[in-house]
């Protein structure tokens, strides 16, 4: 059994102690306690039954603890992680790793200096819709798939307050930009060769309230990336366009579809009335020449995350995140950082 010691007990401090609850049978985890600044949060922890640690150095000093998670403000994951990493313990980050490419390569360095498992919490590789569309771009049920399409919308604005400061890691690209590139990063199996991005300052905070980053590949792939918080009716989570079709993920609950082109082209197709005028081009395909299919769902494992990590610091299995993969997420991140703030394309092999 892998003690962990939590740091930060935060919103995403709070779910980890809950998913490792849930997760101490099968995954071969325990949460051996908690750890945070604010005497709220540390008093909440100890009304939800939890063991409260003193000090971080507490922790350090525990022999029985052999992984520590950090769940802090994204400007201090690197100071947390070289103490981890100095004390002997294995380590969880939450994402995003760090604020810069530089700063994640010293992170690794010191972990690998240490010899301990050090993996990124990039659990959105886990997501059901994920997987689902994932499988739609492997298995051809779509036929070549040419576009994918990735949106996360909500209408709250930016949540907390840490979150709206650029210094301490702020912003969309951070907070969820990392999630959805390295869903993209995972999904499609070849080079960058360029991008474009722009971002939103809607709410006028110093940090971007969402961005649209336009990715294309050296396979022909093109793939849209987009992070609202200012929209009240949303876009299907996922699109998916296809030779032979196309494939709609309209939420997390896994609504939609697949529509499948039994014929690429209807001669026979009838014209509509649009608008103020008449088209045969944007007709809606009918009859059998098209086939409404429900999706191909595919459903994560509960608790992969928790159980990869453990097999890892128990050397019975690699680190499902990899550096190399994180290193690639955040630099095409600073990519499209830079394509947002000098308006331009950037046209890197990433």
């Amino acid at each position: 059994m892998l003690n962990i010691a939590l740091i930060g007990y935060g919103g995403m401090g709070s779910y980890h102690a809950q998913c490792i609850g849930q997760a101490e049978k099968t995954a071969g985890v325990r949460l051996a306690g908690v750890y945070d600044i604010d005497p709220a949060r540390m008093r909440a922890a100890k009304e939800a039954g939890l063991h409260c640690f003193a000090s971080a150095e507490e922790i350090w000093a525990d022999q029985s603890v052999g992984a520590a998670l950090i769940a802090t403000p994204n400007d201090i994951h690197a100071e947390y992680v070289e103490k981890a990493a100095a004390a002997g313990k294995h380590i969880i980050c939450e994402k995003p790793i760090g604020l810069s490419v530089a700063q994640a390569e010293e992170m690794y360095a010191a972990a690998e200096r240490a010899d301990v498992v050090f993996a990124v919490h990039q659990n959105r590789r886990w997501d059901d819709d994920f997987l689902t569309v994932k499988n739609i771009v492997a298995n051809g049920s779509v036929g070549d798939v040419y576009r994918v399409e990735s949106r996360v919308m909500g209408g709250n604005g930016i949540p907390g307050a840490w979150r709206k400061e650029r210094a301490r890691g702020g912003g969309m690209m951070l907070d969820w930009g990392v999630h959805l590139i390295d869903q993209m990063l995972q999904m499609i199996q070849s080079p960058v060769s360029s991008l474009y991005c722009e971002y939103s300052y809607i709410y006028g905070e110093e940090v971007e309230d969402g961005c649209r980053l336009s990715v294309r590949f050296e396979n022909g792939m093109e793939y849209l990336v987009v992070i609202a918080t200012d929209c009240f009716r949303n876009l299907p989570r996922w699109q998916v366009y296809g030779t032979e079709g196309t494939a709609t993920v309209a939420d997390w609950d896994l609504s939609g579809g697949v529509t499948h082109a039994n014929v690429r082209h209807d001669d026979k197709i009838a014209g509509i009335r649009a608008g103020n005028g008449f088209t045969r081009t944007m007709a809606p395909r009918v009859g059998d020449t098209v086939e409404l299919l429900p999706l191909p769902v595919v459903h994560a494992q509960p608790f992969a995350f928790y159980k990869n990590f453990a097999a890892a610091c128990a050397g019975e299995s690699p680190c499902a995140i990899r550096k190399e993969e994180v290193l690639r997420v955040f630099r095409l991140m600073e990519a499209a950082e830079r394509s947002a703030r000098e308006n331009i394309v950037i046209k890197e092999r990433i």
